[in-house]
């Protein structure tokens, strides 16, 4: 392996994919879903990088599995985590609202951002100089790396391969998918040669990735109940994965309890959360994103169960205190 290469790591649910910077200034970008921090450790080690060696965590977005390994590796190693300062500010100051945690029903445990970053920063990693860039549409915070000299993109949850990144607009806002066509505007005047996003694999022909990616927000705008429905079947599916399948008999009070159920009923289809349940149920049949096994209904996409241990900790922002971050080795 060479002593200053790009390392991409395509990561199963509900890990998203993570970059490696192995340089003088090795630099981690996303660390997965909280469940699989020692995994994460363990695949860092892998590559010749000792985990305090790391300069820098960065985060593309602050969702659970983007950010799950922060709390993990801040703790241990005391390694210095970079986000976008408005992301940034809702985590350090421990908002209820921080990573759509609560409305997501995602756990992600405390950690801090010691490096607030904007538009156009450079992130120096001995060889290599990566540039900010400030993606909105995902989420308001989300940004993208690029390194011009390999011509290479890490774009987070803005676009991937085959798919484009589900919209939050309840919390991110209804003007979410203009965002994320003028964030997709701007990565297409630069040159890139490799692309690199949170979940699937590289993208050899980015630029076709990205025009693919542009025409099905478009058409998006025309069409309103389309994002609705791509972020319902998203946040059910990873929620399936986390929970390694719900008993039918759980479904309807789970549903009934989440704070984006009964959102996109409501407001997006007009309809009583009650009647969403089976509505809800049968396109995820349809659209092969979810079946049934033996009275559990699972998610169809490969993925890595969540160890249960884990996941009964259920921690969420509004459960962060102060005292949390006394004890890591800043």
């Amino acid at each position: 392996m060479e002593n200053n290469s790009i390392i991409f790591v395509e990561r199963k649910f509900p890990s998203a994919n993570m970059i490696l910077i192995k340089d003088q200034l090795p630099i981690l970008i996303d660390t997965g879903f909280g469940s699989d921090a020692k995994d994460t450790e363990q695949l860092i080690k892998v590559e010749g990088v000792s985990p305090e060696e790391l300069h820098l965590i960065v985060n593309t977005h602050y969702h659970s599995d983007h950010v799950g390994g922060n709390f993990y590796l801040q703790k241990k190693y005391g390694v210095t985590i970079a986000a976008h300062k408005w992301e940034a500010d809702l985590i350090n100051y421990c908002d209820p609202e921080a990573c759509s945690a609560e409305w997501l029903d995602q756990p992600v445990e405390p950690y801090r951002v010691t490096t607030k970053l904007s538009d156009n920063d450079e992130i120096h990693t001995g060889s290599r100089t990566l540039k900010v860039l400030h993606t909105p549409g995902h989420t308001l915070g989300h940004i993208s790396l690029y390194e011009p000299e390999e011509k290479i993109l890490i774009c987070g949850d803005l676009f991937h391969k085959n798919d484009i990144g589900w919209l939050n607009i309840f919390r991110e806002g209804v003007s979410s998918i203009q965002r994320s066509i003028e964030s997709l505007n701007r990565l297409s005047k630069l040159r890139i040669g490799r692309a690199y996003s949170g979940h699937g694999p590289q993208m050899e022909n980015p630029m076709a990735a990205i025009d693919v990616a542009r025409e099905r927000f478009e058409k998006w705008l025309k069409m309103p109940e389309k994002i609705s429905w791509h972020a319902c079947k998203r946040i059910f599916s990873f929620t399936l994965i986390m929970k390694n399948g719900l008993v039918k008999e759980e479904i309807d009070n789970y549903l009934l309890n989440c704070g984006w159920f009964q959102d996109f009923a409501r407001y997006s289809f007009q309809l009583q959360p009650e009647e969403f349940i089976q509505i809800l149920i049968d396109e995820m049949i349809r659209s092969r994103a979810a079946s049934w096994h033996n009275n559990h209904f699972m998610a169809t996409t490969p993925y890595q169960a969540p160890h249960k241990k884990w996941m009964s900790k259920n921690i969420k922002p509004k459960d962060w205190k102060p005292q949390d971050f006394l004890s890591y080795n800043f």
